[in-house]
């Protein structure tokens, strides 16, 4: 009778505090609830009330605080139903206006084949940052997929998330705290002075010969030496203008190939070695020969490139790569990438003394810094000989000082 009546007092008890609180209690599911009153009905004076939702009474507490703060303010917002693939699908609609349309179909793919059917049914607004880790520990542990592919993924999640964070939509962006997979950087592997000459010699049989030449020598990728076009050189300045990229498309109509803005946006004019140019004038002879032969195969060159097949057409990227990769493997050499003819490039100059600054121009990086960081190994070696070579002039003048009467 006693226990009876303590209980009946202490259930009073809270449930005036519950209700001091504004109806505060724990859920079947062990959730706990807070309901609030926003206003009332313009049309039958009844409260309109709303609830919030935690794991603890403490958090609910806190939450209905920020509610109510945020009706006084004229800022509350009703929760939003939209799930994270609704609003991904949105985003990619409607704020990515100014984005390449080759990094849209990019962001498309991650969307529809990674994203969304991992995590496009949650609500957006109860999206969970343990929620995202799990789901980029599943695609590394059991999917196979690199911390590189990861990383670009969880740029994608996350530029979405950013916008719906300032359009008000989510007060937080949920990945901003999730722990990535470390990348490794590929081994960077170069031409080194002994292996060139064999290098040259190879490339001269190839009807790609030129372009390996021009690639090697200016540190060009693959995309942007198939996409250089002849208006793009000055041979009175001896100039290049790199503007453009060959890049694959996924059109509507079928996939194929688009000429495009280079990466990172940025234009650069660089002034290669004499002999480059001497090799454009030899390919640009080489293009008129093809043109003769092929008489009415000829497609026309409608992009105007200065490397073309037989008939006038686009090479594709993945034709240079092979017929490269066959030329390497020949040679020993099959560790090479296409892509280290450009890391090449960039080691010559740097041992040869151009300044970071130059380098990072020549080669189309966003900054220096990152020049640095990729070739800080032959920063280092370019500190050790200036170095020696201060150290002679040191004793150089040593020794006139010492000479002097």
């Amino acid at each position: 009778m006693v226990c009876d009546i303590m209980a009946k007092k202490k259930e009073k008890k809270t449930n005036r505090a519950a209700q001091g609180e504004g109806s505060i209690r724990q859920r079947p599911d062990g959730r706990w609830e807070a309901r609030f009153t926003i206003g009332r009905d313009p049309g039958t004076g009844k409260q309109i009330q709303k609830s919030v939702y935690g794991a603890t009474e403490k958090d609910v507490v806190a939450k209905k605080r920020q509610a109510l703060a945020a009706v006084d303010a004229g800022t509350f917002k009703e929760p939003s139903r939209v799930t994270v693939g609704q609003w991904m699908d949105v985003w990619i609609a409607d704020y990515l206006g100014g984005v390449k349309p080759g990094t849209v179909a990019n962001y498309k793919t991650q969307v529809h084949h990674n994203i969304n059917p991992a995590i496009g049914a949650v609500r957006l607004q109860k999206l969970m940052p343990h929620q995202i880790q799990s789901f980029y520990n599943d695609l590394l542990r059991n999917r196979g997929l690199s911390p590189k592919t990861i990383k670009n993924l969880h740029g994608v999640l996350h530029k979405s998330l950013k916008q719906a964070v300032a359009l008000g939509y989510i007060q937080q962006n949920p990945s901003d705290n999730v722990v990535l997979p470390r990348v490794e950087r590929k081994e960077m592997h170069v031409l080194e002075s002994g292996e060139l000459p064999a290098f040259l010699a190879a490339i001269s049989e190839s009807n790609l010969g030129n372009l390996f030449y021009v690639a090697l020598f200016t540190g060009m990728r693959r995309g942007e030496v198939c996409g250089l076009s002849w208006d793009c050189v000055d041979f009175e300045k001896g100039l290049l203008l790199i503007k453009k990229q060959l890049v694959r498309s996924r059109r509507p109509e079928g996939p194929g190939f688009v000429l495009a803005t280079t990466k990172n946006d940025k234009t650069r004019l660089i002034t290669p070695a004499p002999s480059v140019m001497e090799r454009l004038r030899a390919e640009q002879k080489r293009q008129a020969e093809n043109k003769q032969k092929a008489s009415s195969l000829w497609i026309g060159n409608p992009d105007n490139l200065v490397f073309t097949n037989a008939f006038g057409r686009y090479l594709l990227p993945d034709y240079v790569y092979k017929k490269y990769k066959r030329i390497v493997t020949e040679l020993g050499l099959g560790e090479l990438r296409l892509h280290d003819l450009r890391h090449t490039y960039a080691v010559n100059s740097l041992q040869g003394g151009d300044d970071i600054k130059t380098v990072q121009d020549n080669l189309g990086h966003y900054t220096a810094a990152f020049t640095l960081d990729v070739y800080g190994h032959v920063s280092e070696q370019m500190k050790r000989d200036s170095a020696d070579r201060m150290e002679r002039l040191i004793k150089q003048a040593q020794q006139a000082a010492s000479s002097d009467p």
